[in-house]
């Protein structure tokens, strides 16, 4: 429950600015939820803002550029009052899909990795004292973070930086193993965003309200749980 002077529920989504996080931010909004979004330039205009304005004040907006670590603690400080019962980071960069691992660039590697695992992790690690002791903490996976699963390489860092992510998440969630909280790892498949390109089979609208299902459904649930959009486990 969150610690505002009504009975609704509190999620804070990392990387809101647009795309899926965005999408993610309306619809629990939609469905009742306070959201606070994330948003990496805190001078450009983004669709987070159009939606706080239009949310009554049921949406609000803060920065955050998640590889700068030195931006968590005074995050944290500002909503140091708030008790958060779902923290999601969603964060996704890549590189050209068709280089093999050998030929792709440190700095390239560095990235992604940083991007894509190491900075979700430092979110986690630096704010999960403010989610509710049965809250949820998630981040955006991928099914291409499965090593059963790839069967075709391609998109080689993007697939080691998400199946790094996994393991990460996995040994967090290891160490609060008593805890009453739900751990998840979405992946949410092949969506139709800046990152997922205009080829994707799949647009935000039809998927995203199916991700929110399955976060929602985890609420109460203990334990780490790596599912894809339908509520299906993913392979690790």
């Amino acid at each position: 429950m969150s610690s505002t002077d009504t009975d609704r529920q509190t999620a804070l989504i990392i990387g809101a600015s647009r795309g899926l996080g965005h999408a993610m931010a309306a619809e629990l909004a939609d469905r009742g939820w306070d959201v606070i979004g994330t948003v990496r330039d805190s001078t450009a205009r983004t669709p987070l803002h159009d939606l706080a304005d239009c949310s009554g004040g049921r949406v609000a907006v803060e920065h955050l550029d998640i590889n700068e670590p030195e931006q968590l603690a005074p995050l944290h400080e500002r909503l140091a009052r708030r008790e958060l019962d779902m923290l999601f980071v969603n964060a996704g960069t890549t590189n050209n899909e068709q280089t093999p691992i050998g030929e792709v660039s440190t700095a390239d590697f560095v990235e992604v990795m940083v991007t894509n695992a190491l900075s979700p992790m430092r979110v986690i690690e630096s704010l999960e004292d403010l989610v509710a002791p049965a809250g949820l903490i998630g981040a955006m996976s991928s099914g291409q973070g499965s090593i059963t699963n790839n069967t075709t390489g391609l998109r080689e860092v993007y697939r080691g930086s998400k199946a790094a992510l996994n393991m990460f998440l996995r040994s967090f969630a290891a160490r609060q193993a008593e805890t009453r909280r739900a751990f998840v790892l979405m992946a949410p498949g092949w969506i139709r965003t800046a990152l997922g390109g205009e080829g994707a089979p799949f647009t935000i609208e039809e998927s995203v309200p199916l991700v929110v299902d399955v976060l929602l459904s985890r609420l109460g649930t203990p334990g780490l749980a790596y599912l894809d959009r339908f509520g299906k486990t993913v392979p690790w």
